[in-house]
């Protein structure tokens, strides 16, 4: 197997995990979303602090490296929120597909943080994305309800956070003390508010829990392995496999069927990536 189909399995294995993180966390039952992050991020800080002190990697940080350490954990963690409650209100493949509008916000986010100039072709797909997501939120049929657009804002937190973890890869800062940090602050800033609001947890809950973390785990180290074995332009487009991953878990556990405009915001939105994926490919072969 060549290091291109390694890198596709990887990824595909990481959206197959991350969907299975989303199920865990809306089969976890009525608990504020707050303490199910916090034990997601929980688990996150225990494996990458595991990596830390195996590979021991060396790591310099000044003034501006903090500053974005600090806003790629703050929007890191409202995107986890944000995507959380989406899972537990939506349909498991509508909130996916609201988060995977990260990408598109990356592009947004990117031309203010990284001064990166945005192209006539990425501003359609940006459109034509934005216009697939508002078959899936539905305005003006009276279902634009608060879980769509807090999924949709839960994407553009993501995004952010993505642009401010490309600003600290291009900083060499390595990529097991970032999800460290992250994860690490997210506990810490929650932790407090997760004990006014704390809800006794039952074993079955506490269970779910933990494997919607050890999931989340399993994905980071899968998608950190699919980009060592093959670049983000022959690859990336195959992270949206985790929409279907969704669909087929919630119509297998919790019969969930999305209705005719989700399935045609679905195909806009792939249509689009895989679109944009293609133009970005072929630009980098010129």
């Amino acid at each position: 197997m060549n290091q291109k189909y390694k890198g596709i399995l990887c990824i595909t294995s990481a959206a197959f995990f991350f969907a299975l993180m989303s199920l865990f966390v809306r089969l976890s039952g009525d608990l504020p979303v707050i303490q199910k992050s916090f034990f997601r991020n929980l688990v996150a800080v225990v494996f990458a602090f595991i990596i830390l002190k195996k590979d021991s990697p060396k790591v310099s940080l000044n003034k501006g490296d903090w500053v974005g350490l600090l806003l790629r954990s703050i929007f890191g963690t409202i995107g986890v929120l944000f995507n959380f409650y989406a899972v537990d209100h939506l349909l498991l493949a509508d909130a996916t597909i609201l988060n995977k509008l990260s990408p598109f916000f990356a592009v947004i986010m990117g031309s203010f943080i990284l001064k990166e100039k945005i192209k006539p072709f990425q501003l359609l797909t940006i459109v034509t994305a934005f216009c697939g997501a508002l078959l899936v939120i539905k305005p003006g049929s009276g279902l634009i309800a608060t879980p769509a657009i807090i999924g949709l804002l839960g994407g553009f937190a993501a995004g952010t956070a993505y642009t401010f973890v490309r600003l600290l890869g291009k900083r060499n800062i390595p990529g097991p003390f970032i999800v460290f940090f992250f994860s690490a602050f997210s506990c810490i800033t929650i932790g407090p508010l997760m004990l006014f609001d704390f809800v006794p947890m039952t074993t079955t809950q506490l269970i779910y829990l933990l494997l919607a973390g050890l999931s989340a785990a399993f994905a980071q180290f899968s998608i950190t392995a699919a980009y060592c074995y093959a670049p983000a332009r022959e690859i990336s487009v195959f992270d949206y496999s985790q929409i279907i991953f969704s669909a087929l878990l919630g119509f297998l556990v919790f019969n969930q069927i999305p209705d005719t405009y989700s399935w045609i915001g679905y195909c806009v939105i792939l249509l689009t990536a895989i679109a944009n994926f293609l133009y970005n490919n072929r630009k980098t072969q010129n």
